[in-house]
This record gives structure tokens, C-alpha cells and sequence, in this order.
């Protein structure tokens, strides 16, 4: 099989195509002229290999109730295993329309209204949203933006708030949107340690695990002790792990035998999907991955409560021929998606010293400082609207930590990018004159 849609350069007009992106800035209460880089889906066309097995499908013709078989759960754990070496189990897996939906699940699962949830602000905006919608009380320990221009964990706040608040649920965002982190191996253990210790179940929202730029690669939570980490960690995790199945009856006394890895497990919930690998959110595909039988039970009851059963036919056809077929097409993305960054940092550097770029290790949403300027959240927001007219996420939404801060997603065109950050440029001058 050939892969036909490696040009990434090509710029595809996409208004007038329903498009959340491009075709609903009045609906919102913005100018329709703006270029939008907001949204996280990108403006490329998927894998023709995906394509080809959607186009089968149309041809039948038959769009029935559908489900997944024993080759849906093998294109999953095959590309788990092959990438980031997660092997999961078929009876782990939960389909979900998409992750915000998992993680509105969880929080009715594993919380009663007025409980606390742990995040870990700046972060995408919908986390607090399933929290407060939900009538929980929101909680975060707020990431620290350190001397080093990386965002950092500062652990003993986290462990402060949840003893303080009684956190029982906490949603971790990695890699995270928007600061762009690959938390290391390290970092991950500390949190998994700390919630071992606590009794504190972990939903890890991993959608953007696929992305990661040179030099950084994804550790899936259940991944984030090593067997040399058992002596480190084994009293301590131990003992939790076996308060954790009490408390919450979560494991059985031999399974609290096992290894740290697998007491892990029994506390942790892990959400993935094709979505944003291959531009997919449309079609409403995700995987969540639950080893537990108790907490998966009880995730499976909300989403029964909700009125959800069978997936989208046609998410359920492009995630597998995502996993099957679309490597080439991802590896080139992977590749074309580096060299936006460089663009990105270059034209930074060399063009618009006063905006600095908060260098992401993963994912293809960017975080852009504009504290220089001195503006304050209404200035700023002027300047990307009405100067520059573009369509980004402003840095408030996704916390109080944010403010001036700006998210702009580089999954498109190289000109698209440069027109964009040139218009930056141009409402940066005349704000500085």
C-alpha cells in the first residue's frame, strides 16, 4: 500500500466544511476574518490508507450498530507496545466518543458532589470545566515556570493539597497541553508515588503521547516505575497500594503482592486515541485503558447512566487503520511538525524578540509568552484580535496562571505559520513605537 498524503505544504480550504476552526468565529463573538490556530486539530489531510478503508466502507453502503472485535483491541495494543511500550490487556479497554468525555466519566465515578479534584494549571481549559460542571470543588497545583524557561512539578504543594483537600481524584495532563512537557520517568514515579501514598486515583489524559520532538520521549503513566525503581519506592508504595485497596476496593490482597508496576495499575486510568496523531477528533474515537475491574466497572456504570453504548462506524474503521497502516504518514508529520517548530523558534529569535517561545518538548500546540509587552489581559487579547487578526486560545482560559500567555497550534502549512507569526510581528510594532 502507498501513502499518497505526505504534502504537508498543501494549503486546504477548509470554511464552509461545518469546520469548529474556521466556520464559527461569529457564533462566538469574533471578527470572521480571522486566521484561526486555535483549536487542536490540524490542517492537514490524513493518511490515505485511512482514507481508503473509510471509502470501503461508504461503498457498502450500511452504517448499522457497530462494534469491535479481537483485531480493533490488537491495532490498539500493537501500536501501544510498538511506541511507547504499554502493554495492556483486552479487557482494559473502555471506548469513549472522545477524552473529555472519559474524564467527565471519571469524575462522577470516583467523586461525589462538593469533593475535590486535583489539576495542574496552566492546563487545557476543558479539565476544570468536567470538574466545576460537575459541582466539584477544583484544586491545582499550579505548575512553575522555572529559570531554565521549562515548567516544573513543585511536589510538596502537591502533596500539601491533597492532604489539605482530601483529593481522591487527580487528572494529569501528558504530555501536557499547553506548556508542551514530556514529564520524565522521574517526575512521573514522584506523582505515582505520591498518589500510591495517598489513596489517589490517576486519570492520565496521554492524547498527545505521539508527539515529542528530538530528544524527548513519551513515558506512559503505567510505565513510570522501572524495575530498578522497586527498592526506592517499595516500602512506602506497598503500603499504599494496600491502604488504596482497602479503602477503595480496588485489588485483592495477592494482587497487592505484586510489583510496583502492577499496584500502580490498580489506581491508575490512562486515556488515549488517534484523534490528534492523525487528525481524527471528528469521527469520536478514544481508548481508555482501565486495568482495575472495580474502578472500570464503576467508569462503565456513568457512561451506561449517560446513554452511551456503541461507537461511531466510522471512528471505529479509521482508528484501526490508523494503527495498521498510518505509520508512514505519521513518521513524515512527525518530521514536517519539527521543522514548524525551528521555523517557529528562528523567526522568534531573529523576528520577534519580544514574544519568547516556552520551548515544548511535545505536542503541536506552542506557548507563547507576551508578558514582555507589558499589556494587560484586554491589551493583549486587542492586539491578537484586532491588530494581528488571528484566532488563538488566550493563556487565561486555561488557568490564572496563564494570563499572558497565548496557546497557537502549528499543525499547518508552513506559509499559514509564517503569515501568521508575520502578522504577530506587525501588531508587536506598532504596540511598541
Amino acid at each position: 500500500m502507498t501513502e499518497k498524503n505526505l504534502n504537508f505544504d498543501e494549503v486546504i480550504n477548509r470554511k464552509n466544511t461545518d469546520s469548529l476552526k474556521f466556520d464559527f468565529a461569529a457564533r462566538r463573538g469574533r471578527p470572521e476574518d480571522l486566521l484561526p490556530l486555535w483549536v487542536a486539530d490540524m490542517d492537514f489531510k490524513t493518511s490515505s490508507l485511512i482514507l481508503d478503508e473509510l471509502q470501503k466502507r461508504l461503498e457498502h453502503g450500511v452504517f448499522g450498530y457497530t462494534e469491535t472485535l479481537d483485531d480493533y483491541f490488537e491495532a490498539v495494543a500493537g501500536w501501544l507496545k510498538e511506541r511507547h511500550g504499554m502493554e495492556i490487556e483486552q479487557n482494559w479497554l473502555v471506548k469513549t466518543p472522545g477524552i473529555v468525555f472519559a474524564l467527565a466519566m471519571a469524575v462522577k465515578a470516583y467523586t461525589e458532589e462538593g469533593d475535590a479534584v486535583l489539576i495542574q494549571q496552566p492546563v487545557y481549559y476543558p479539565f476544570s470545566e468536567v470538574v466545576l460542571d460537575n459541582k466539584r470543588k477544583l484544586v491545582s497545583n499550579d505548575l512553575v515556570l522555572g529559570d531554565d524557561g521549562k515548567y516544573h512539578i513543585d511536589f510538596n504543594d502537591f502533596e500539601e493539597k491533597i492532604i489539605k483537600n482530601n483529593i481522591r481524584l487527580f487528572l494529569l495532563c501528558s504530555p501536557h497541553n499547553p506548556v508542551g512537557r514530556v514529564w520524565t520517568r522521574e517526575e512521573l514515579a514522584k506523582l505515582a508515588e505520591i498518589c500510591l501514598k495517598h489513596n489517589v486515583i490517576v486519570v492520565s489524559d496521554e492524547i498527545h503521547e505521539d508527539f515529542t520532538y528530538e530528544g524527548y520521549k513519551h513515558v506512559p503513566f503505567l510505565n513510570a516505575f522501572e524495575d530498578t525503581d522497586k527498592d526506592k519506592y517499595e516500602a512506602g508504595g506497598k503500603a499504599a497500594a494496600a491502604d488504596a485497596g482497602e479503602n477503595h476496593a480496588r485489588c485483592s490482597n495477592e494482587e497487592l503482592e505484586g510489583n510496583l508496576t502492577e499496584r500502580l495499575a490498580e489506581i491508575t486510568l490512562v486515556c488515549t486515541s488517534p484523534a490528534k496523531t492523525f487528525n481524527l477528533a471528528g469521527l469520536q474515537i478514544s481508548n481508555i485503558i482501565i486495568p482495575n475491574s472495580t474502578l472500570r466497572h464503576r467508569f462503565k456504570r456513568q457512561i451506561d447512566a449517560a446513554g452511551y453504548s456503541q461507537s461511531n462506524t466510522m471512528g471505529i474503521i479509521a482508528c484501526k487503520a490508523a494503527y495498521r497502516y498510518g505509520g508512514e504518514w505519521y513518521e513524515a508529520l512527525k518530521k514536517y511538525l519539527q521543522g514548524s517548530l525551528d521555523f517557529v523558534r528562528e523567526y522568534l529569535r531573529n523576528e520577534l524578540p519580544q514574544v519568547k517561545l516556552i520551548e515544548p518538548e511535545g505536542t503541536y500546540l506552542i506557548w507563547l509568552d507576551f508578558r514582555g509587552l507589558g499589556l494587560d489581559g484586554r491589551a493583549l487579547e486587542s492586539l491578537i484580535v484586532n491588530k494581528a487578526k488571528l484566532w488563538l486560545d488566550s493563556g487565561a482560559i486555561f488557568g490564572e496562571v496563564g494570563k499572558g500567555f497565548q496557546r497557537i497550534n502549528i499543525a499547518t502549512s508552513r506559509s499559514v505559520l509564517k503569515e501568521a507569526l508575520e502578522r504577530i510581528r506587525s501588531a508587536v510594532e506598532d504596540v511598541i513605537r
